[in-house]
């Protein structure tokens, strides 16, 4: 067992020389390390300083600025009697063999002011080492959940009741395919979210989602857990990984391992690709968090919550023709492409739309699926519905539920369905133009060419409803 205590002094110009600063300690050969604690403690009044930590061979979690401490036991062996063969850590850590060598941990220099503050990192093992949090306990799984499951990927396509959506909203689709209803941003307390995994899908399940990726920041802890918990409530749970720095946040979607945060933001792209994931940027012009990097992905975060601070905002279209290429060459682009499955608007370099919540507590006033990304899937597998985003098969509206309008894409039709009375937007304006045509009915299919697009239903007052490529 040892204690031992690293006593810092930071400034701005520590950030200024370095944002990740690394404290290094040994856990030492032939010994049998059974816990580790870190605590981290500073003026939090005066600072904003993030906490990580890796070991010889990996990266082992991320908890930001949401934690002052952190522990990990390893995996027990098989023979140990009442001890969980898989380890437990604090959320956003990863359990496992507490490793002999060199250990650092990771402090993100977020904020620090101009003169020096005091900062201490204790590193404790064996017996000074704290305990690991407990988790609350697992909400009910709501009524209607556990039947037909497609979580794990065996069971039947659809799943649920009301022809395979938990809605049953029964929007028109191409033939084959199913729009199912989602999210593709939200936290829990493996970063900075106050939900743990099964509250935050019996939150999903409530508001009537179909699917939820959980996008933790710059770690993947979660993903072990998800699809035990989202068998238990019959909900998709795609894992993912909002990739996080003080000059943007991209989410990488799949299966595919930890994303090195402190690396150049092409290296993400690549990295990403390269293991078969995809990658969105997130909230471009969201606060102090916007994407400043030169990098520009398929996939785009457009309708995002802080969007609902004025729905008539025009910001977030400025940015899409920022990022979009001339009108003019999209349908050559995309017949150039030959990408099957893949929107003309796509080929041509205008990324894929998705909506996010960026959930992370019930304080904030609104429920996971705000705005809903809604995705024409196989079936709401993960692998379905990543493969549909990756298609650009999806649509955002406001709201999940039935009577909220809807605009879906079949083919070379747009489908308005509950938007009697609204307008279509076609197109991002082109000289303080665009084409608008009234939505009469409750169930309307315009011609809208991809390459014509992006389309928007809006409301008499301009109130952005929903957005379809």
């Amino acid at each position: 067992m040892t204690r031992e205590e690293r006593r810092l002094r930071l400034s701005i110009d520590d950030q200024i020389e370095n944002r990740y600063l690394e404290v290094p300690f040994e856990i030492p050969a032939g010994r049998d390390t059974d816990a580790l604690e870190v605590t981290l403690a500073y003026d939090r009044d005066a600072a904003v300083i993030d906490l990580g930590c890796y070991d010889p061979e990996r990266w082992r979690g991320w908890s930001g600025g949401a934690r002052s401490r952190f522990a990990i036991t390893p995996n027990a062996s098989p023979g140990a009697a009442g001890r969980d063969r898989r380890g437990t850590a604090t959320p956003g850590y990863e359990p496992g063999e507490i490793v002999p060598g060199r250990w650092a941990v990771v402090l993100g220099l977020h904020g620090l002011p101009a003169e020096p503050i005091d900062v201490t990192v204790t590193i404790a093992t064996g017996a000074d080492a704290g305990p690991v949090e407990d988790e609350p306990p697992a909400p009910p799984a709501p009524s209607g959940t556990g039947s037909g499951s497609t979580t794990t990927g065996t069971s039947r396509p659809g799943g649920g009741a009301h022809g395979g959506t938990r809605l049953g909203r029964d929007l028109p689709a191409p033939s084959g395919l199913t729009w199912y209803a989602g999210d593709l941003h939200a936290h829990t307390t493996h970063s900075d979210g106050t939900l743990s995994i099964a509250q935050l899908a019996a939150a999903a399940v409530s508001r009537g989602l179909d699917f939820l990726a959980v996008t933790d920041h710059n770690t993947v802890s979660h993903h072990a857990h998800l699809p035990g918990v989202g068998a238990a409530y019959d909900l998709c749970l795609l894992p993912g990984q909002e990739v996080t720095t003080h000059a943007g946040h991209a989410n990488a979607f799949g299966e595919i391992g930890w994303v090195d945060f402190r690396r150049p933001a092409a290296l993400w792209l690549s990295d990403v690709e390269e293991r078969g994931g995809l990658l969105s940027v997130n909230h471009p012009l969201q606060d102090d968090c916007g994407w400043q990097y030169p990098v520009r992905t398929g996939f785009l975060e457009l309708w995002h919550i802080s969007w609902f601070l004025d729905l008539t905002a025009t910001g977030p279209w400025a940015y899409l023709r920022g990022v979009g290429g001339p009108a003019a060459d999209r349908a050559e682009a995309g017949s150039a492409a030959g990408l099957s499955g893949v929107s003309a608007a796509g080929a041509a370099g205008i990324p894929v739309f998705l909506g996010g919540s960026d959930f992370h507590t019930p304080d904030q006033g609104y429920p996971p699926g705000t705005p809903t990304t809604w995705v024409a899937a196989e079936d709401r597998t993960p692998e379905a519905i990543l493969d549909a985003v990756r298609r650009g098969r999806t649509a955002l509206s406001r709201f999940p539920g039935p009577g909220e309008p809807v605009l879906v894409r079949v083919g070379d039709d747009l489908v308005a369905v509950d938007a009697d009375g609204t307008v279509l937007v076609e197109g991002v304006p082109d000289g303080g133009t665009d084409r608008r045509r009234r939505v009469r009915g409750d169930r309307v299919t315009f011609s809208a060419p991809p390459e014509h697009g992006p389309y928007r239903l809006e409301a008499a007052d301009r109130t952005l409803l929903a957005i379809s490529a």
